[in-house]
């Protein structure tokens, strides 16, 4: 069995991915090894100030010496470390990497918004084409990530500018908005029966709230009554009585919003959380062509 890492660095939080996979003829078998997740909010610098701080560079390299670590003690045979949203807009991401690169021999891919989505969304292509026609909607902190999949292939795809902490730091402009719900409008008409798939943290949250089984579909009802239920308690009331993380009892609310309205602009009744992410993706990636990983050296 072969192991295989990935780092997912978002706006609201940095992950680490270890899966073992086990290759037979064509057939890839995926097991979660271990998942870390360490709440970081680069975008909180990024899109109030353009650029990443002295004090979240700290952190992020204390995090990614950490993870590098881990990597160690697990055997890592190859790894990836992709970076979205909040690294793409910094001013000082080339200084970042380098301080990264000097400081801990890793190397960071900052990936496009078309790229973060179509790593994603292959998985979701391979792994849900008995399903004729998919939205799937990734929400981050920073951006979220549309693809369009019919009969297991992707049509179309778009990343906007919309995540959580920029609506949360009110970043969001109507005009970005109308744009989103017209892209939307304009490639899904086309498709009835349309089912929305939902990935980020806050919709893997979504799910343990519902109570639903991992991948089973619900419908848009179940979601906005999570949505008025989350209305009704105060941030604090959400830490405590509903057991939310601090850096999670805030951005759900908006990342709901997000569902909710993709859901309404393509008519889509019913939402699928697989509990799969761009972590995930990489993975796959990894494990179908070896060269888009990076070797460990111990």
């Amino acid at each position: 069995m072969k192991k295989y890492a990935a780092v997912d660095i978002g706006s609201n939080a940095i992950r680490l991915l270890i899966v073992g996979v086990l290759k037979t003829n064509s057939v890839h078998k995926y097991r979660k090894i271990s998942l870390v997740r360490v709440p970081i909010r680069l975008g909180q610098d990024v899109f109030l100030y353009k650029k990443i701080s002295n004090e979240k560079l700290k952190l992020l390299l204390n995090t990614l010496k950490a993870f590098k670590l881990l990597m160690s003690v697990h055997n890592i045979d190859r790894y990836k470390i992709c970076a979205t949203s909040a690294m793409r807009e910094s001013k000082n991401s080339k200084e970042v990497l380098k301080r990264v690169r000097k400081k801990l021999n890793l190397d960071i891919n900052i990936i496009s918004g078309k790229d973060e989505a179509s790593i994603i969304a292959n998985v979701f292509a391979k792994d849900f084409n008995n399903h004729k026609n998919l939205l799937y909607v990734d929400v981050g902190g920073g951006s979220t990530e549309l693809t369009i999949i019919n009969k297991g292939k992707i049509v179309k795809s778009k990343s906007f500018k919309i995540g959580t902490v920029r609506i949360l730091n009110n970043l969001v402009k109507k005009d970005t908005w109308g744009k989103y719900e017209e892209w939307i409008k304009k490639h899904t008409k086309i498709y009835n029966g349309i089912l929305t798939i939902a990935s980020g943290g806050n919709a893997n949250k979504l799910l343990k709230i519902s109570g639903k089984e991992i991948g089973k579909p619900m419908s848009i009802e179940v979601i906005k009554e999570i949505y008025l239920e989350l209305n009704k308690y105060s941030f604090e009331d959400r830490v405590i009585k509903l057991n939310l993380s601090t850096d999670r009892a805030d951005v759900i609310i908006p990342a709901t919003e997000i569902y909710l309205k993709s859901m309404n602009f393509c008519k889509s009744n019913q939402i699928i959380i697989p509990r799969i992410g761009l972590a995930d993706g990489i993975i796959r990636m990894i494990s179908y062509d070896e060269n888009f990983g990076n070797q460990l050296l111990y």
